[in-house]
């Protein structure tokens, strides 16, 4: 009985490392990265891939970056998700480069879940008592740092074609007991025409990694002895390459008001996914988006993305299954240098919602003086 209590009051910890204790490619590897950047590409459910021209391109599109022509673009965004339980913060600043024939940018995300009851010592092994006194609390936190560049390839009157690369630093962290380092690439296109767009970005080009590494004390390796878990010590967690292919048109309807509807498709190579599209060859998973604008100055925005069959609500028999998608609305304001976005964003499902409010302020400070 004592090691059976003992064993339900370790399983959340040990849940927390089990995702990396394998070294194969996994399919959610890295997945902090694929929620998103920005609260004007969240309401529009990630859809920027062809139409990306700020700060946010080196999350998005690091081609995009040429979009940000002479003046430093700067953008900081923060969410919480799971009523606070999960926070994401998200900072990214470009700057154009030889005479804006090219760009540089910088991005920082980090999704962490903090004060997470570690209950390794809460049950008394001499006796098998619970001293409540001894729970202790850890942060589970992933870190991504983005450096991004992007050049012209060439430039006419009827449109603009660039080119892109990011490399990515990751670092994950589980309180004391593990640590991962992880690296990788993405390389990408971006042509933007008078009104039509179209971009590509190939994702963990190299294969990203994270070589994990474990740390437990001796008091800590004897519980989980007692409880009869394996005791990690390294692992390698591999992020296999994919595809993210996008279009958008831009339309006018006088001279104040436009309309841009977008559609991305990742794809991705390593089995089937559950997303609208799947094979053993490639799934495909979409994110459709429209933006209006009102004189480059107000903005009303919506998407939906994330495709998934799941179990419906109510089938006691688990046998029917419904599509759920992920819906977002947003809207954003310009004064003068600030732009000031906003996302509201449904994580689940359409019967049962977990909704999100997100914003973030994005700052234009202005062409770089000339030398």
């Amino acid at each position: 009985m004592k090691t059976a209590t003992i064993r339900i009051f370790t399983a959340a910890l040990l849940l927390t490392l089990s995702p990396n204790l394998y070294a194969q490619f996994v399919t959610y590897s890295n997945d902090f990265l694929n929620i998103g950047a920005g609260a004007a590409g969240l309401a529009m459910g990630g859809a920027q891939v062809s139409s990306v021209k700020d700060a946010t391109a080196g999350y998005y599109n690091p081609a995009g970056l040429m979009g940000i022509k002479d003046k430093p673009d700067f953008t900081l965004m923060h969410a919480e998700y799971f009523a606070g339980i999960g926070k994401y913060d998200y900072a990214a600043a470009a700057f154009p480069i030889n005479d804006g024939k090219r760009a540089l940018g910088f991005s920082l995300l980090r999704f962490a879940v903090d004060d997470i009851p570690n209950t390794l010592y809460l049950v008394n092994p001499q006796d098998g008592s619970i001293d409540y006194n001894n729970i202790q609390s850890f942060s589970s936190a992933d870190y991504a740092f983005l450096i991004s560049f992007a050049q012209k390839i060439k430039e006419t009157p009827s449109g603009r074609l660039s080119f892109g690369f990011n490399t990515k630093v990751i670092y994950r962290d589980v309180g004391s007991f593990a640590h991962a380092w992880g690296f990788g690439f993405d390389g990408a296109l971006q042509y933007v025409g008078r009104n039509a767009s179209f971009g590509i970005v190939a994702k963990d080009v190299t294969t990203t990694f994270n070589a994990w590494s474990f740390s437990f004390t001796d008091a800590e390796k004897q519980v989980l002895y007692l409880t009869d878990n394996d005791i990690p010590v390294k692992s390698t967690e591999l992020t296999a390459p994919s595809l993210m292919v996008g279009g958008s048109y831009l339309f006018h309807f006088g001279d104040k008001i436009t309309l841009r509807p977008a559609l991305d498709l990742h794809l991705t190579f390593d089995g089937k996914e559950n997303v609208l599209v799947s094979n053993n060859t490639v799934s495909i998973d979409p994110h459709v988006g429209l933006e209006a604008a009102y004189k480059d100055f107000v903005f009303l925005r919506a998407g939906i993305n994330n495709f998934q069959q799941a179990l419906a609500d109510g089938d006691t028999l688990s046998q029917k299954k419904v599509w759920i998608y992920q819906p977002s609305v947003g809207a954003g304001f310009k004064i003068k240098f600030v732009t000031i976005d906003y996302a509201f964003t449904n994580l689940a499902n359409q019967s049962d919602p977990l909704y999100t409010n997100v914003f973030s302020l994005k700052f234009d400070l202005g062409p770089l003086p000339k030398k």
